[in-house]
């Protein structure tokens, strides 16, 4: 993967300890620096041409306009609405991301963190912890015969949607507004015509959607009052598709057997989900979905490619993002 072009500075951040053999094979001149591209950080590269970044980076204008030299920009996510678009359109810097670094990874912490909240798997390793075996009180949840539904089939509802037919032989259903009946076949799920279908009908309801203006707060008082009780909730997507105060209030009433989240509505400042993260009946991960060994190598391998793409100075980046 070396390349022997020259080209202005590159920095990677957000890079670990194990992962930095990959970049140096790659960039064998390239910086690479721990920490996140923040306000407090950013006047420190402003000879830097190309930016190869995680989603905790902020590249909002304020930041990028200290870095006049910038040219490209390589995000190692799926998302990037961690990057000011239409600031780096407006100054020519161009915008890469990796569309698909392993979605059955996030679709396995899917089942991992259901499978952890129906079946007590925390409690009860707590209990035998303290030297109390016994399991009265944890009685969980089966899978089988339930119904699963699956709110956005894009790469990873997909694969959440084959794991849960075809792995736990669940019912399956989904909703999204972009149909793939083919693949609905091939992965044993059927779509509903809406999403009340999927409030109404489901034992467990898995998000998968963007963070867009019209699916923000998803799941809120109204949506969650049309929901079966004891409903399951799983969010490995976005926080802000739940509102945190509707889900607070719903869980208190004993609305859901159980919550399990990977993400959060305020994971910068994530004092204000405080009462959330105290809650009986509810498992929360720090953002790790994305996390395991495969899906690592993948987003830096992507990045690299895109970033060869533009040093080729091929006129149509790899994994460019259109419209920015």
């Amino acid at each position: 993967m070396k390349n022997k072009n020259s080209f202005g500075k590159i920095y990677f951040f957000e890079t670990e300890k194990s992962e930095e053999r990959i970049v140096k094979n790659a960039f064998p001149k390239a910086e690479i620096v721990k920490e996140p591209f923040t306000v407090k950080n950013a006047s420190k590269f402003k000879d830097a041409e190309i930016f190869c970044v995680m989603i905790d980076s902020v590249l909002d204008a304020a930041n990028l306009k200290k870095c006049p030299n910038l040219k490209l920009i390589a995000t190692r996510t799926v998302g990037y609405n961690h990057i000011d678009l239409k600031y780096a359109s407006k100054k020519g810097i161009k915008v890469c991301n990796v569309p698909d670094y392993g979605s059955h990874v996030i679709a396995e912490h899917v089942f991992a963190l259901l499978l952890a909240s129906i079946r007590n798997v925390l409690e009860g390793e707590n209990r035998t912890a303290h030297q109390k075996f016994s399991w009265k009180g944890l009685k969980g949840i089966a899978l089988q015969g339930k119904t699963l539904g699956v709110i956005g089939t894009g790469k990873i509802g997909l694969n959440v949607c084959r794991i849960g037919s075809l792995g736990f032989l669940m019912n399956v259903i989904a909703f999204d507004v972009h149909r793939d009946e083919e693949k609905a076949l091939e992965n044993h799920f059927k779509y509903v015509d809406s999403l009340d279908e999927i409030w109404k009908n489901s034992n467990v309801i898995s998000l998968h959607v963007p963070l867009f203006p019209e699916t923000k707060h998803l799941i809120n008082e109204k949506t969650i009052k049309k929901m079966k009780d004891g409903v399951v909730l799983i969010n490995t997507a976005r926080g802000g598709l739940i509102d945190t105060k509707a889900l607070i209030k719903a869980v208190k009433a004993g609305k859901f057997s159980d919550v399990a989240l990977d993400v959060l509505e305020h994971e910068t400042n994530i004092k204000e989900d405080k009462e959330l993260l105290q809650l009986p009946g509810v498992i929360i991960t720090p953002h790790i979905a994305f996390y395991a060994d495969d899906s690592i190598i993948c987003m830096y391998k992507e990045a690299i490619r895109s970033i060869n793409s533009y040093l080729k100075k091929e006129t149509v980046l790899l994994h460019e993002v259109k419209g920015c």
